[in-house]
């Protein structure tokens, strides 16, 4: 590809994604713009790469198999600042919870979700369909055909990830084998206070019971 044309290109790629609300897949962009779409991923990784030079505070991001502009890492606090001042939109934390376990346990149905929280997630589960982070993906093939929910694209969106495979390893979050022997070291009882009380009422000397007065 030509410089000019490759300039001209970069510009245009420039200005449909700033429009664009949802992500936007190379072979969408190479269909509008009449390029092959190894070009397309070329020029987008260009600029991906020349925002960072610049510190600019946006980056190119793929996320869920396309490409868009959002807020650089780097400025979440003043964006989380500015989206969230005055809202009370934000998930619960069972509803974060809720979010997790179908994450990473998907295809899952609402009572597998309820067993492995402990607590009825039927309510949660509706508000995270109607958040649009859930959809059915399926039906089980057990009885009852439970449906199986996932996680759904605006879910892909809101995390800022191009796929599933993205998400952190479990492991990252899983406390280390000396932490928890130290968790159930702490929440067993200790026997030794036990014994050191058994030992001195053992020990103590036993008084003897008054006897009565002889004639």
């Amino acid at each position: 590809m030509e410089e000019t044309e490759a300039l001209a290109t970069r510009q245009a790629i420039e200005a449909i994604l700033m429009v664009a609300i949802d992500p936007v897949a190379p072979n969408l962009l190479a269909q509008l713009l009449e390029v092959p779409t190894a070009d397309i991923e070329a020029l987008c990784e260009t600029l991906v790469a020349d925002y960072e030079r610049e510190g600019r505070g946006f980056v190119l991001q793929r996320v869920a198999g396309g490409y868009r502009y959002q807020s650089h890492p780097d400025q979440a606090p003043w964006v989380e600042r500015f989206v969230l001042e005055g809202q009370s939109s934000r998930l619960t934390a069972a509803a974060l919870e809720t979010l997790a376990i179908v994450a990473y346990k998907q295809p899952i149905s609402r009572a597998q979700v309820s067993s492995i929280r402990g607590v009825d997630a039927d309510g949660v589960m509706r508000t995270l369909q109607q958040r649009g982070y859930i959809d059915e993906k399926s039906r089980d093939s057990g009885p009852g055909n439970a449906f199986l929910f996932g996680t759904s694209q605006e879910f892909l969106e809101r995390m800022g990830i191009d796929r599933l495979a993205d998400l952190p390893p479990l492991g990252d979050f899983v406390p280390g084998a000396e932490v928890v022997e130290a968790l159930e070291r702490g929440l067993r009882a200790d026997p030794e206070p036990v014994a050191e009380v058994q030992a001195e009422v053992n020990d103590s000397p036993v008084e003897e019971p008054p006897t009565a007065a002889t004639e």
